[in-house]
């Protein structure tokens, strides 16, 4: 495998809009994220990833974009992000952005001129299509409820959106929007950042026919990715774009890329793949519910585990990928991958460990290092995603209660990752001096950066502890390079593997105990030393004699071991 710079790096991804608001108009801001450079740097992190600062009506959030060359006034200047990237750079930090080019605002200039003329040249832009017998083209659902095809007024054109109906999707078919794309990303580029995370890109191919399929809920249409999943040829499109982009700058990328086929994985983040890795999502699709949030099934250990370890060894003789427990998009990791009886700061850093040691890139999203968690809302206005709404009605027409809704809200809505960044135990957490955008969860006063940073066991020490460990002289070959191997399957709630360096036969056995019982692990080897472990006991208690070796583990209890050679 070719050695890339980015292969030994960990990344942190930052949700502008609640991580720090230096002005008091309770929006966070580039000059905040400036501020906290120096925390980020001593965490350990060398690549943020920066979610949407553009201009935008933030329909979405900022992933409905109206100007790709300008940054939202919200968010601050130009010159305050040519700032951030300088001051990165002196750091030895890189910067990579959101790229949302499967749609953009229907704000966009693009967009406007498409409405103005809808059979002229800018509708040629996006997916301008004739009504079938007075009804849309065909009957896709798009992801945050509703028709995916909304009529062009005035016309009997309806344009196709598979988000929002005010963001349309870009036609890639069209060979000038792809240029202006590539010339787009080529300019920021040329600004000084290392790369993009490259939002909902599997979408960007359609099956051009856009057939209708089988209904699969009452209202009588079907998810749009059945359309999505019967298109071919993408590889055509993301090879261009990696072409005429990527490659001229020894990019890192990133692809948000679901519902991969298994032949396709060497395609998509091999050697030579489209992307330098993608996020697994493997965890996350299984709370996926079969009509919605309010059905999402509890999550299984097991199902959970087999489908990390799964990918893992799909990983192993292809590439990397970029592991995350959470993202803007999820809900928080300490709460929905953590049993009741593990929601605690031990089973906070149990989780970290087992995930972050992972063959292939870690990525914490802002305020996973210091445990944050769900936050419980009382009304359904209470929340601000456009997603969340849509699901809590869902929930109701599916004859849910209103205690029940928000319920599934509670559990699955991504408000829950937006919530203000928790820096200290003043009012609003220390994000604001004035209203935050969104209200802040409760639980800052016990979970906050200043607290944690002032105590050695806090989990945020342990983050610390955990980054230093992965990028240690004597370990970072076996954790960035080293084989996978599982162990202890047939352990109940036993999440544990091995990480081998074939070349100089270093083994490093990292085991968590999501369970409620104590456990005896015998060592293949004994343990030549404790590398890491999450403190909750004294330490972990090892046993060893001249016939064997054995490691016993607590609830809640986790510990990375060098073993013997």
């Amino acid at each position: 495998m070719k050695r890339k710079w980015w292969h030994d790096k960990v990344a942190y991804q930052i949700y502008p809009k609640s991580f720090l608001d230096t002005n008091g108009d309770g929006i966070g801001d580039l000059k905040g994220i400036i501020s906290k450079l120096d925390y980020l740097k001593e965490l350990g992190i060398d690549i943020i990833w920066l979610s949407p600062v553009y201009e935008s009506p933030f329909v979405d959030q900022g992933y409905d974009i109206s100007d790709y060359y300008k940054i939202a006034e919200q968010f601050g200047t130009m010159d305050d992000f040519d700032t951030l990237v300088a001051e990165m750079k002196k750091r030895g930090m890189h910067l990579i952005m959101d790229l949302v080019v499967n749609h953009c605002s229907d704000k966009h200039e693009w967009f406007q001129k498409a409405l103005a003329d809808p059979d002229g040249p800018y509708a040629g832009y996006f997916y301008f299509r004739e009504g079938k017998d007075g009804k849309a083209p065909s009957n896709y659902r798009s992801y945050f409820g509703g028709s995916a095809w909304t009529k062009v007024p005035g016309t009997n054109k309806y344009y196709l959106h598979t988000f929002a109906k005010e963001q349309p999707d870009l036609n890639w078919e069209n060979p000038v929007v792809r240029k202006k794309i590539y010339e787009m990303i080529n300019w920021w580029f040329e600004k000084g950042i290392s790369g993009f995370r490259i939002d909902a890109i599997i979408n960007i191919k359609k099956n051009l026919d856009f057939p209708s399929f089988p209904a699969d809920g009452d209202d009588g249409l079907v998810s749009c990715d059945k359309m999505l999943a019967s298109a071919h040829g993408i590889g055509t499109f993301l090879e261009e774009m990696k072409h005429e982009t990527f490659d001229k700058y020894d990019a890192f990328t990133v692809g948000e890329v679901f519902h991969l086929k298994e032949d396709e994985l060497r395609e998509f983040i091999g050697e030579d793949g489209h992307f330098s890795t993608k996020f697994d999502f493997s965890a996350h699709v299984l709370s996926y519910g079969e009509h919605g949030w309010y059905d999402a099934p509890a999550l299984d250990f097991n199902r959970w585990r087999t489908a990390l370890f799964d990918t893992q060894k799909a990983d192993l003789t292809v590439g990397f990928e970029a592991n995350i427990i959470e993202n803007h998009d999820e809900p928080r990791g300490a709460t929905h991958y953590l049993p009741a009886h593990a929601r605690n700061e031990a089973g906070v850093k149990m989780l970290a460990a087992t995930y972050f040691l992972l063959r292939g890139i870690p990525f914490i999203y802002q305020g996973q290092e210091i445990g944050m968690t769900n936050c419980v809302r009382n009304d359904i206005s209470e929340y601000d995603d456009i997603s969340t709404k849509d699901q809590y009605q869902a929930a109701l027409n599916a004859g849910c209660s209103k205690e029940a809704a928000l319920h599934a809200c509670y559990e699955n809505s991504r408000d829950n990752a937006r919530t203000p960044m928790q820096w200290d135990n003043s009012l609003h957490g220390g994000f604001t001096t004035g209203t935050p955008w969104l209200a802040e969860n409760p639980n800052y006063t016990k979970i906050n950066v200043t607290d944690q940073l002032n105590r050695p066991d806090s989990v945020l020490s342990f983050y610390k502890e955990l980054i230093a460990l992965r990028k240690a002289p004597e370990y970072v070959e076996t954790f960035t390079y080293g084989t996978f191997a599982a162990a202890y399957e047939d352990v109940d709630h036993m999440f544990a593997y091995y990480r081998t360096n074939e070349e100089t036969g270093q083994r490093i056995l990292v085991a968590g105990n999501f369970g409620t019982d104590t456990v005896t692990l015998p060592l293949e080897k004994p343990a030549d030393r404790v590398l890491l472990t999450n403190g909750k006991t004294a330490d972990v208690i090892l046993t060893r004699n001249r016939e064997s070796a054995s490691l016993v583990l607590g609830s809640c209890d986790c510990v990375v071991l060098l073993l013997g050679q």
